[in-house]
């Protein structure tokens, strides 16, 4: 018989090891999407110490767990459990099931000889086992299982296996086909029972077909297309990036800003269905009555009070006035409001990513530095113009305005505050009404952990190049060191240091960054931004841009700095005072001439803690600085000529003495400024800017 069959698996033989392989092609990936190591900088750094707890810090720490089970990512571990668990299931009925395992045919083992025996040996085998297996001579034996059909079946097999090795034909077949018949049916395995297509279910198998590639596939596919279609690079909706677009306005300060992220659609989920109109009255009472105490009253501008009151979506309306509660530390006397507050700034902070790309879309050094210094303030849990030493445990404005006893229109900065005189500054806060002296000391104590980077020094450069010349490529590198407020015996820094060797040349891995790189180790990285109000860990970013400050333009966007080169911390916790390198690069100017930029370095997590600095990068024309290559490998005359001598005794010399060593090319002409002028540039391009902010 030839043809095709179909056999299924009607012992269950196959079925578990089906199961086991479409269980495992999804258990496995997904479970390694869950378990894999998190790469988030807030999952690595350490934290600032401190023991202060903010008010409703239940609510705060309720939002932290929110946020961390949604990031556990339930339906991944549904999943995986229930992948598990089947694949286990499977593998309990692969090794208990008893198989009936299929043998293939062989006429020497059915008349027990060996495959040398020759035809008279395997007859007169046959002759012994005809007197014993014959249906005419052997018996049947119940209980051995031995009946009739089993002797008639094993005596066919019997002649079968004679045949196939006496005559000719059937040997042939046996050694072509494998079976004395001949060629036989072609059978294909499927691991599934029998039942699940036959006694009128096969309508059931279709239908499940139907569901799986007409209804769940498409489903599956458009949901995920759909998902990525509709979020921004800065994981947020696009629905919300265009309407944060049109809220967009050059000239708008932090306060607009906060203004313009109310609009983001990602708050319809925290205030969803009746929490928008819920308590709104009693909100704007609290953070909106004329002649209010919260400390808000000075920091929304009636343009702002406005602009909220003419709000006609409450829900926007809400979402604006918790923000502005937040930003006040207002005490709303209310859990669920007092919760949506701290509820929105998070959602209010990433939506402040996207308008921090708008305004760099833009280019508006005003409207850049307006969105970066509103994620401080979200971070900080501080209104726009709030002093920055609010940012310490236990001060408020009132004891704020009391450490800055001496000024009237600018506030001090925490790193100013800590240069005061211990028992002066301890003189001006420690007071009735004001703190107590343990306050004051666990004040200072996180004080004096704060990551503030110091620049040391800034300059331009070209790798491998003496002279930056027009539209070659720049790099702008910053030395820095983290100094935090208040360090005292604060080593000064190795020149050394200071300086940017180039790499190597023929050294591809130096020169494309790939050298030092630590992308399988743990990032060095500043501890996690002191942030007792915000509901969320958030790792701190440096952001370094250059502008022009004639156009308000920005003139080379900004480079984002969360990682570090060297060691902040020592194994004991204490500070390294390591120098830093940060490097930008970007595309020098077409045209030769010196060029002024303000460089800006502003760290998102803390309030007062920016660097503000004039750079000039001189750039070369290309014949000029051929010219000066050219004179430079010019050499001198031999000693044992006669122009050799005579220069050496008009230089005051002794003829035949060893020659001084040349120095470094740091100590040639350079086309760069240098502030101190203490220390040169590596590079004779360089254009320096030293700073000492110790």
């Amino acid at each position: 018989m030839s043809g095709t069959d179909y056999n299924y698996d009607e012992q269950g033989d196959f079925f578990p090891f089906f199961i086991l392989t479409m269980a495992s092609l999804v258990t496995i990936p997904v479970t390694y999407s869950l378990l894999k190591p998190s790469k988030e900088l807030e999952n690595t750094a350490t934290r600032i110490a401190s023991d202060f707890k903010p008010d409703h810090a239940d609510l705060i720490d309720g939002q932290r767990k929110k946020q961390k089970r949604r990031e556990r990512r339930l339906k991944r571990g549904i999943v995986t459990v229930g992948g598990w668990t089947v694949i286990g299931l499977m593998i309990y009925l692969i090794i208990v099931t008893a198989r009936t395992i299929p043998t293939i045919w062989d006429p020497y083992e059915v008349l027990g000889v060996s495959r040398s025996a020759s035809d008279k040996e395997i007859t007169s085998h046959y002759r012994k086992l005809s007197k014993t297996h014959h249906p005419d001579k052997a018996q049947e034996d119940l209980a051995k299982n031995i009946t009739k059909d089993f002797i008639n079946d094993r005596w066919v097999d019997i002649v079968k296996a004679h045949k196939a090795l006496t005559d000719d034909e059937i040997r042939n077949n046996y050694l072509q086909y494998g079976h004395p018949d001949g060629k036989q049916s072609f059978s294909i395995g499927i691991a599934l029972p029998k039942w699940i297509i036959t006694n009128g279910h096969g309508k059931y198998v279709l239908l499940m077909y139907a569901l799986a590639l007409g209804v769940i596939l498409p489903y599956t596919v458009g949901k995920w297309w759909y998902g990525t279609q509709r979020m921004t690079k800065e994981k947020i909706l696009v629905a919300s990036a265009g309407k944060l677009f049109r809220e967009y306005d050059n000239d708008q300060g932090a306060s607009g800003v906060v203004g313009a992220l109310s609009s983001g659609e990602e708050f319809n989920e925290v205030l969803a269905g009746h929490k928008a109109e819920n308590n709104l009255s009693k909100l704007e009472q609290k953070v909106l009555a004329s002649g209010s105490e919260t400390t808000l009253s000075g920091a929304l501008t009636k343009k702002d009070r406005e602009k909220l009151e003419d709000l006609e979506d409450s829900r926007r309306r809400k979402v604006l006035t918790l923000l502005w509660a937040y930003l006040g530390r207002v005490e709303l006397e209310d859990e669920t409001l007092n919760d949506e507050k701290f509820e929105v700034a998070p959602v209010a902070l990433k939506l402040n990513e996207a308008y921090t790309s708008i305004a760099l879309a833009y280019g508006n050094t005003k409207a850049v530095l307006s969105a970066y210094h509103t994620s401080q303030n979200l971070i900080q849990a501080l209104r726009p113009g709030a002093s920055p030493l609010e940012q310490l445990p236990y001060f408020n404005p009132t004891v704020a305005n009391a450490a800055e006893a001496e000024r009237s229109r600018t506030h001090l900065s925490i790193q100013e505050f800590m240069r005061i005189p211990a028992d002066q500054r301890k003189a001006r806060v420690v007071a009735p009404g004001l703190l107590s002296e343990a306050q004051y000391m666990k004040a200072i104590a996180v004080a004096s952990q704060l990551p503030v980077l110091h620049v040391k020094r800034a300059f331009f450069k070209v790798v491998g190049e003496r002279h930056i010349t027009p539209s070659s490529l720049v790099q702008f590198v910053l030395k820095c060191r983290f100094i935090p407020p208040g360090s005292g015996n604060v080593p000064d820094a190795n020149p050394s240091d200071l300086e940017d060797v180039d790499p190597e040349e023929g050294d591809l891995a130096a020169i494309t960054g790939r050298k030092d790189d630590r992308s399988g180790e743990k990032p060095i990285q500043p501890p996690l931004a002191y942030a007792p109000y915000y509901a969320r860990d958030h790792a701190p970013r440096w952001n370094v841009f250059l502008a022009d400050s004639k156009q308000g333009k920005i003139a080379v966007p900004p480079f984002s700095f969360s990682t570090f080169d060297k060691p902040i911390l020592d194994a004991n916790g204490n500070h390294t005072y390591n120098v830093q390198t940060m490097k930008m690069q970007f595309g020098a100017p077409p045209q030769a001439g010196s060029y002024t930029f303000v460089m800006h370095m502003i760290c998102d997590s803390y309030i007062g803690m920016d660097t503000k600095m004039e750079v000039t990068l001189e750039v070369e024309d290309a014949s000029k600085a051929e010219e000066v290559e050219e004179e430079d490998e010019i050499s001198e005359p031999d000693e044992d000529t006669i122009a050799g001598q005579m220069r050496t005794l008009k230089s005051g010399g002794v003829p035949g003495a060893p020659k001084p060593k040349k120095r470094a090319t740091q100590d040639d002409s350079s086309d760069g400024s240098d502030t101190d002028g203490d220390v040169d540039s590596e590079s004779e391009t360089d254009t320096d800017t030293d700073t000492d902010d110790e």
